[in-house]
């Protein structure tokens, strides 16, 4: 596959995560926008203000200003930067912020499929809050922050569902390739070690501490892990998202039931 294959696969799975997100929103009452979320200081439509925000720039729409203060969830420029979407639409109409998401990503859309990137080191002419991040880091995380946050707000409705779909598995699969960051990093586990996920709709992603201390992914199963985690992928990605805790008896740790137990507790890698 070269890169132009890939960078339209991203798309591809961006498209669909846009299209559910927006068809979650258009069946909420208007009651339900105004539900809290897992995400601190965020309801319902502060969720669907920050997905219109970016998507509106990425679109080649101005980059946004708006006195934020100094609200005691945002931590970090990125946060920031991303409560400037919220502002400037706390007081817009659910209608108009879908109708803003569905324009912005329609209008990318198009650009993308007419003039469609080539290069996957390269860098967009548009990324948003100045990032630094290559055509592969941008598309491939839209479809994960789409995604992520139409599960946010299918868990502060009560309508849980969306975990079979193109951009779940990109997410979970995405969000799995850090357990190596990990157990290496966060966790400090010892040169040697290793960890296997199996988590339900993926194949299974091994990982082992290299002399230099660093999680390396790998290619085979070992046949005797020092640590296997079994979950389902809802329950990984809350976790790995930071989102919530996990269900009672959702995760099955096999093998070192002490270090299984410190990565679970240390499995959050989103901001």
């Amino acid at each position: 596959m070269d890169d132009q294959q890939l960078l339209a696969g991203h798309i591809d799975v961006w498209w669909s995560a846009i299209d559910d997100f927006t068809t979650l929103l258009e069946e909420l009452t208007p009651e339900q926008w105004d539900l809290p979320t897992d995400l601190p200081g965020w309801d319902v439509r502060a969720v669907a203000a920050h997905v219109a925000h970016l998507e509106a720039i990425l679109a080649g729409g101005p980059e946004e200003t708006a006195d934020v203060g100094e609200p005691p969830h945002v931590t970090g420029f990125l946060g920031l930067y991303t409560e400037i979407g919220v502002v400037n639409r706390r007081d817009a109409a659910p209608d108009a912020i879908i109708t803003e998401i569905r324009q912005a990503a329609t209008t990318r859309h198009t650009l993308l499929l007419a003039d469609p990137p080539t290069d996957a080191s390269a860098k967009p002419d548009v990324v948003f809050g100045g990032v630094p991040w290559t055509w592969e880091v941008l598309l491939r995380n839209r479809p994960l922050d789409v995604w992520m946050h139409e599960q946010d707000v299918r868990r502060a409705v009560g309508r849980p569902g969306g975990l079979d779909t193109a951009p779940a598995k990109h997410t979970a699969d995405y969000l799995a390739e850090s357990l190596g960051f990990v157990l290496g990093k966060k966790v400090g586990a010892a040169p040697g070690t290793s960890l296997v996920l199996e988590m339900a709709g993926s194949e299974p992603f091994a990982f082992v501490i290299n002399d230099a201390g660093r999680g390396e992914r790998l290619t085979d199963v070992p046949a005797d892990p020092t640590v296997t985690l079994r979950m389902d992928r809802g329950t990984f990605v809350v976790l790995a998202g930071g989102r919530c805790p996990a269900e009672p008896d959702a995760i099955v740790v096999e093998g070192d039931q002490a270090l299984g137990q410190q990565v679970v507790d240390a499995m959050a890698t989103t901001p």
